[in-house]
């Protein structure tokens, strides 16, 4: 990760488009070269056409801290994640992590609101959002958390299709609890798109709902 900081602190002067896009690239060969390199190797099953390039707005399953390294290889680009204000502190990958990523600052709801803004204009340039919609970690036995609103808010207004993504076996390899990487296998599905066309905020539970049954259904299918 060292060695691409030189580029990506060039490719942020591009802006947060042209630029961002550049980054997720370098992210993309650095995460080629990791995942073999500790022994894990990915899998992807696409259950819907994976040469359709509409932008997406991606939900995705959250087991571990593993999830945001995969995604910079198996989503397809242009994509950006929202990610957490408080990671963009870590030394070194923290100049990376906030040049790529939507920033939220979940105890803040004027920069919650900013975050919103941000993802609508990210989407009207053509680049599909990651939103992990658990809102953190899935700590608990279950396949998944209740989902927050947001991701199921921000693909009304934006009448962006939602595309659901499992990572299955992330948890397996780093557990969210830990810092044990274990060498294996991650499985990633990507499921049929969900269709937001007409829907509108009265409409944000039953989708919200009929996501969620999707992703819980598969995985519950997968273990």
């Amino acid at each position: 990760m060292f060695l691409i900081l030189p580029p990506i602190f060039v490719a942020s002067f591009f802006g947060r488009v042209k630029g961002g896009n550049i980054i997720f690239y370098f992210l993309r060969f650095w995460s080629h070269t990791w995942f073999p390199a500790v022994g894990i190797r990915v899998k992807r099953i696409y259950k819907h056409d994976r040469k359709d390039k509409t932008p997406y707005l991606y939900v995705v399953n959250h087991r571990s801290y593993l999830d945001a390294a995969l995604a910079v290889q198996v989503m397809r680009l242009p994509f950006r994640p929202l990610g957490k204000i408080e990671m963009k502190k870590i030394p070194f990958f923290g100049f990376i992590y906030k040049q790529s990523v939507v920033l939220v600052d979940r105890k803040d709801a004027k920069a919650r609101s900013r975050s919103v803004r941000e993802m609508i204009a990210v989407l009207k340039e053509g680049v599909s959002i990651l939103i992990f919609p658990e809102g953190t970690t899935n700590h608990t036995d279950q396949p998944l958390q209740p989902f927050h609103n947001g991701a199921f808010r921000i693909a009304i207004e934006t009448q962006t299709p939602i595309q659901p993504v499992l990572y299955l076996d992330n948890g397996d390899r780093l557990h969210a609890k830990g810092f044990n990487l274990n060498p294996g296998r991650c499985r990633v599905v990507y499921l049929p798109p969900v269709p937001v066309a007409g829907l509108t905020m009265d409409d944000l539970p039953t989708l919200k709902q009929q996501v969620f049954d999707i992703m819980e259904r598969e995985l519950k299918a997968s273990v």
